[in-house]
């Protein structure tokens, strides 16, 4: 952990945030000896922020499935239901 001087990390800043995102953390001293953190800010991500999918199928053929899937999982209902009641 890198430790700098006020006047240090004055004249740096850009070094100084640049180190403190690589180490995590870097220290700024002032004169009358108290010390201050400056640590990287997370940036929460959605997880819906997900990378797109290049694929050729038609808006059609994507209805076709959601709807083969619909049926599919009806069937599974009615099944599970039968065998609840016996």
């Amino acid at each position: 952990m890198q430790v700098y001087t006020y006047s240090e990390a004055r004249q740096k800043l850009a070094i100084v945030l640049q180190q403190a995102e690589i180490s995590g953390k870097v220290i700024i001293r002032m004169k009358d000896g108290r010390t201050f953190a400056l640590v990287p800010e997370k940036i929460a991500a959605s997880p819906l922020d997900v990378p797109s999918v290049k694929a050729k199928v038609t808006t059609e053929e994507i209805v076709d499935f959601v709807r083969e899937g619909r049926k599919t999982n009806e069937g599974l209902v009615t099944v599970l239901r039968n065998e609840a009641r016996y």
